[in-house]
């Protein structure tokens, strides 16, 4: 199948590019070391493994990591997995590349733009995971149709997922993590598998967190994690 022929998602970012102008050492990063990590989407991925520079028995994807303290640590915990990581933030993936240089991590591929774009790219059944932390809720009705957390999203995810890989979703927002489980209870690509309350009040094991979770709990807000299975095709 050709790329003209993949059917890609709709819905395209809608956030901000750029806070401040970067400093010296990330714009360096920018322009050298992002070019040699970035995934090239004009070739179609027959082996997402063979992307990485060193051996990996699983791919997972990152889509939104800021500032890239969640991809980092996972990369530098699972070094036999490889990861996607998708920021369009010019700030974040300054200070992420800062990071994986500085802990010569050969275990990150990376995309600056949009998540759909990779979505669209993607093989199917081909991750282990995907993982959501803290999308931008958009909490204007008027603006709910900008949340990422959309049927043909979540369609995309499902197809790049294999049967029993996990999306793994959080949000310090009540309405927003309402919102993804309802949207996601709807379909019949995933279930919830939360047996506990604790299951989605406590972080997954291993998860070192973000600075936006830092800010979110200084203030007095309450992060939710929910984790859901890719069913079989069968159910």
């Amino acid at each position: 199948m050709s790329m003209d022929e993949r059917r890609k998602p709709s819905g395209g970012f809608f956030g901000r590019r750029k806070v401040r102008r970067l400093k010296a050492g990330g714009a360096k990063l920018i322009a050298t070391l992002l070019p040699r990590l970035a995934l090239d989407l004009t070739i179609a991925p027959s082996d997402l493994p063979a992307l990485f520079s060193c051996p990996v028995d699983d791919v997972w994807l990152e889509i939104g990591f800021g500032g890239g303290e969640h991809l980092v640590s996972q990369a530098h915990a699972h070094p036999r997995i490889g990861i996607l990581g998708i920021e369009p933030f010019v700030n974040g993936m300054a200070k992420a590349l800062a990071a994986i240089a500085a802990q010569a991590l050969r275990n990150i591929r990376l995309h600056d733009g949009d998540a759909t774009e990779v979505l669209g790219w993607l093989p199917p059944a081909c991750l282990g995971r995907v993982v959501l932390l803290y999308p931008d809720p958009w909490p204007k009705r008027r603006h709910w149709k900008r949340r990422f957390v959309q049927k043909q999203n979540l369609a995309a995810i499902a197809s790049a997922l294999r049967p029993g890989g996990e999306f793994r979703f959080a949000t310090d927002v009540a309405d927003y993590a309402d919102w993804t489980l309802r949207h996601l209870l709807a379909v019949r690509d995933f279930e919830w598998i939360a047996e506990c309350a604790d299951d989605w009040r406590r972080p997954w094991p291993g998860f070192a967190g973000t600075r936006y979770e830092a800010k979110a709990k200084r203030q007095g807000r309450v992060p939710c994690y929910l984790t859901f299975r890719r069913l079989s095709p069968t159910g």
